[in-house]
């Protein structure tokens, strides 16, 4: 890791950004106060099938159809309208 201040980092960006793509995490100072890290970024990276498995629980409600007035709502019929639900129920 290395740690370098503003100024190097705006007039050195390109020779930063060569660091970070060999895997090195460069640190950004504002008056040796660490403020943010330039870290290789994986857009590509592998997603596993399943991660969220568990992670989410669905009520059986969800499945029920909706009312017909919320319905329409989704529908986008004209003059149909669906009321904000209060919190709590």
């Amino acid at each position: 890791m290395s740690i370098v201040n503003v100024h190097q980092a705006k007039t050195q960006l390109s020779r930063l950004l060569v660091q970070v793509e060999a895997g090195e995490e460069v640190v950004i100072a504002r008056r040796g106060v660490p403020v943010a890290r330039l870290v290789r970024c994986n857009l590509h990276a592998k997603r596993k099938f399943g991660a969220m498995k568990g992670a989410l629980l669905v009520d059986d409600r969800f499945f029920d159809p909706l009312p017909e007035e919320e319905l329409r709502a989704w529908e986008g019929e004209p003059g149909s309208e669906v009321r904000e639900r209060k919190k709590g129920g």
